[in-house]
């Protein structure tokens, strides 16, 4: 409020005037009022902000010292140097903030305690003269008229009072014109400074960070690749933990467990129980390992190593029984004998073992041989092979699996994410055959993995007949099943920046109600098995064949059997109700009218991703029995025509590995019988039983020795061999020796990329199993 008042005004001390005067007196109280109140608040603020400041720098510190400490992590470092450093520099900017605070309230403080009181101090002034005015008034009106000195008195003392009051008034009517234009200049003046103070810690503030723009962008980068690397470890070390929780973990003995070639240089370490050699004979468990060629122990991890024996060329090591206590051998040198107590007979066995094979290492190393035995091994196995591994080399199956996974990408619809159309997905559906964007692949793993299974496409390792099952389908393929009726129902898909919950209602509407499939009619859900049942019926229960019974009918192979590719399930329905029929094809070979089990069965055989897509889709049991054919599976049926990827396909959607049929014969059986080499690396990597048997008690390495197939045998033999060494090295055992991940590696590549090279292999071996026969013949006769 601006307060005016008028020179010539307060001499007449009209009724106006004293209103003005108390106006000017309640407005200039109230701000007393409130100027105190604000320098208390602003007196507050620079001591919390000084409590701020000194715990931010407290915090700043803190950070460098936790930099300091992870120096090892290059990220971790840079991060939190950067941080402090920036931080450090925004809370000097806010020290200086904290002092023009303090100097604006020392400002308000000022005018109040000085202005405002020099103010009072006229005011009480004025107001004692103005009483005085008003005595000097009453008694100049009460002086008698016959009393002329009485009169005198009186006026004179009125001519005073009122000189006096007029002067007084002039002085408070100018204190208030001062007060009034002071107050404007320096609260004003306050509020500047401490704005441009505030505006200047803020921009610099701004200025200082946005120097980590580029730095932050690239810090968020890697901290969301962390993030997918941190996922997949973890869900590794689940997968670890669950399987090994699995087993049998209630045993008391270590681990042991030989490496000559071991990275470390360690080739065998533990806990053994040592006999001092002082005159009490004491027993003290050390940590024992062999390592260059010498015997060592310590008691802590910082202590130096013990050398028990030097060079184990010169020594000697075996069983003692002379003590009492159980479990003990004895390490004999020229210079002393070192008697050892292990935990247990394994144990003690394992230790004998070992140092007896790094005393025969020793010796081979002394002779300079390049090769350890380990690796002469791994060369025998490999050769045996026949050059199965081909000579590409490490090298070459990373280059090979970097085209795949481009291949993957290059499918038609792959580059953008099947759900949301995000372009550039990196994440794909296995048992789908999709690729997803890092959003609605999150979405897909919670469905579960009987709905969907996730994989990295640049993160996960990809076996061969995964990518060439990613690469059969597509999500053009799927989508055309499973969002066949989006168009006439007129529903809104999704777009990249859709949020989260849109997408997700999306891919659960999508894929695990399946609104969006086309239905079928009830004609398409008959069952082929009824149907050709009752025809058989009725072709047995005829007269002129009650006797013979009719011939089988052979198994359907792609050259028998209708190819339908790229026709869907409700396609086929279509062309069922059309009167769309092949001449040559038999009525019940309809395939437009099979249960969608039934339509499974028969596209497993043609290897028809997109029918075998859609009928898994319309509800069809990826195990389903066709009991008019020994009780054949869908996998089964793949088996039959070799379809390496379509059995892959199969598998990741739930179908039993070691379901058999009517024969006893299950996938695995079927694969040994037919020659398939690639379908049994396949089926023994899934967890095939290599030891059921069929109906003539013969298991699967049985039929590959009487059918003479060495790469078969090899496999299973192999397969056999390495389980048992996981269970002999207990719950804790490597996940398999190299040479049998090598050898099924190579497998695997060859199947999916060179199948012509099985064949041959297979040719070549049966050949010489033919030329050994007959010219062994020849020598007996």
């Amino acid at each position: 409020m601006t307060v005016k008042l008028d020179f010539e005004e307060c001499l007449k001390d009209s009724p106006r005037f004293r209103a003005e005067i108390e106006e000017v007196q309640n407005h200039v109280s109230e701000l007393e009022t409130r100027l105190e109140k604000l320098v208390k608040q602003c007196q507050a603020m620079v001591e919390a902000g000084r409590v701020y400041c000194q715990t931010s720098k407290s915090f700043a510190t803190g950070l460098q010292e936790l930099g300091h400490h992870c120096s090892g992590d290059a990220v971790m470092e840079g991060c939190l140097e950067k941080f402090s450093t920036k931080l450090s520099v925004i809370l000097k900017g806010q020290g200086e903030l904290m002092e023009t605070t303090q100097s604006v309230k020392t400002k308000l403080q000022s005018f109040v305690k000085e202005d405002v009181r020099r103010f009072k101090e006229v005011r009480k002034e004025f107001e004692r003269r103005s009483e005085c005015l008003e005595g000097a008034q009453a008694r100049n009106a009460q002086a008698p008229r016959g009393k002329q000195h009485e009169v005198e008195e009186a006026s004179n003392a009125l001519l005073n009072a009122r000189r006096a009051f007029r002067s007084e008034a002039l002085d408070y009517v100018l204190q208030i014109n001062v007060i009034e234009a002071k107050k404007r200049t320096d609260i004003l003046m306050a509020m500047l400074s401490l704005m441009e103070a505030q505006a200047q810690f803020f921009q610099h503030g701004h200025q200082s960070l946005s120097e980590l723009d580029l730095y932050r962008q690239t810090l968020s980068e890697e901290h969301t690749q962390l993030v997918l690397n941190s996922a997949r470890e973890k869900r590794d070390m689940e997968q670890r933990h669950a399987a090994i929780k699995k087993k049998d973990i209630s045993y008391d003995d270590t681990i042991m467990d030989f490496n000559a070639d071991a990275a470390n240089g360690i080739a065998m370490e533990g806990y053994l129980y040592k006999r001092a050699s002082n005159a009490f004979k004491t027993w003290n468990r050390r940590w024992f390992s062999i390592q260059k060629n010498q015997l060592v122990y310590q008691k802590k991890f910082k202590d130096q190593l013990t050398v028990v024996v030097e060079d184990l060329r010169l020594c000697t090591v075996k069983n003692s029984t002379e003590n009492e206590r159980r479990f003990c051998f004895e390490v004999v040198s020229p210079s002393k004998c070192c008697l050892l107590q292990a935990d247990s007979e394994r144990q003690q066995q394992a230790w004998i073992t070992a140092v007896q094979s790094s005393i025969a290492s020793a010796f081979q190393e002394h002779r300079e041989d390049p090769h350890s035995p380990r690796q002469r091994c791994s060369s025998v196995s490999a050769s045996s092979l026949g050059g199965a591994a081909g000579a590409g080399g490490g090298a070459d199956q990373e280059s090979e699996g970097r085209k795949a996974l481009e291949e993957v990408q290059a499918i038609p619809g792959n580059k953008q994410c099947c759900d949301c159309g995000e372009p550039g997905p990196d994440w794909a559906s296995i048992n789908l055959g999709i690729t997803l964007c890092i959003v609605c692949s999150g979405i897909h793993r919670s469905l579960g993995v009987h709905f969907s299974k996730v994989r990295s496409l640049t993160l996960d390792s990809w076996e061969p007949e995964l990518v060439k099952l990613m690469c059969e389908l597509g999500n053009a393929v799927i989508n055309r099943i499973y969002e066949a009726r989006i168009e006439e129902m007129t529903i809104k898909k999704p777009h990249p920046s859709s949020p989260r919950g849109e997408k997700e209602s999306w891919i659960r509407s999508k894929y695990v109600e399946k609104k969006f499939i086309q239905k079928l009619p009830e004609t398409g859900r008959n069952v082929l098995l009824l149907r050709r049942s009752s025809a058989r019926r009725k072709r047995n229960t005829s007269p002129e064949r009650t006797v013979q019974k009719p011939p089988l009918k052979p198994k359907p192979t792609r050259a028998t059997l209708p190819r339908v590719t790229g026709l869907s399930l409700s396609d086929l329905v279509q062309k069922n109700h059309a009167g769309v029929h092949k001449e040559a094809e038999e009525p019940d070979e309809d395939l437009s009218g099979l249960h969608p089990g039934a339509l499974l069965y028969r596209s497993a055989a043609l290897q028809n991703f997109p029918v075998m897509a859609d009928a898994l889709a319309h509800g069809a049991n990826v195990n389903w029995v066709n009991a008019s054919e020994e009780s054949s599976t869908p996998l089964i049926q793949a088996v039959s025509v070799n379809a390496l990827a379509a059995c892959e396909f199969l598998l990741q959607n739930g179908a039993h590995v070691n379901q058999a049929d009517s024969n006893g014969r299950g996938p695995l059986h079927h694969a040994t019988i037919l020659g398939h080499t690639g379908l049994v690396c396949l089926f023994l990597k899934r967890g095939a039983d290599y030891n059921a048997k069929d109906k003539n008690q013969k298991d699967p390495i049985t039929i590959a020795v009487d059918n003479a197939n060495a790469d078969i045998v090899t496999l299973l033999r192999i397969a056999k061999m390495n389980k048992e060494m996981r269970e002999m090295d207990g719950a804790f055992g490597q996940s398999g020796d190299e040479t049998y991940q090598d050898i099924f590696r190579d497998f695997s590549h060859m199947a999916s990329n060179n199948p012509e090279k099985l064949k041959r292999r297979s040719a070549d071996i049966r050949s010489e199993r033919r030329s050994r026969s007959a010219s062994g013949f020849t020598r007996a006769a």
